[in-house]
């Protein structure tokens, strides 16, 4: 019977040993992948703060297009396959910082309103059913 059960049992590998990464309070996976700026302004920035910029962020891939005739934006990629375009015409070097640091501290999470959001109780309520066609109280 033992050699029974050790027959059936399959091989693990180490590949599945692996756990994968994710946020918790042992660590901490930043969720962009990839920034993707572009202007005038932008390659000043870029000129002057690019080193210190990947210093900072060593997880993130800087690429650099030039875009003729279209407005500089600056675009995030994010590990949830998502992407944000923040369009930076008539931007001076320090607001494009800004907007830089607002991708590289976002999620890439799509924005959920937080308005009418729906009360959903999964037990009833310890008062009952109010209705103004009610001449008695409900009883439960």
């Amino acid at each position: 019977m033992a050699t029974r059960l050790a027959s059936a049992a399959k091989p693990v590998f180490r590949a599945q040993l692996t756990s994968r990464q994710a946020n918790g309070h042992a660590a901490f996976v930043p969720q962009i992948r990839k920034l993707w700026p572009s202007s005038a302004n932008t390659r000043t920035y870029l000129q002057n703060n690019l080193q210190n910029l990947a210093r900072a962020n060593p997880h993130v891939e800087v690429v650099v297009a030039q875009r003729n005739h279209r407005q500089p934006i600056v675009r995030g990629f994010y590990l949830n396959d998502n992407e944000k375009v923040i369009g930076l015409k008539d931007f001076e070097v320090t607001s494009i910082e800004k907007k830089v640091q607002l991708l590289l501290d976002s999620s890439g999470a799509k924005i959920k309103s937080l308005k009418r959001r729906t009360v959903e109780s999964t037990s009833e309520s310890a008062r009952g059913i109010w209705s103004g066609l009610h001449d008695t109280p409900f009883k439960i």
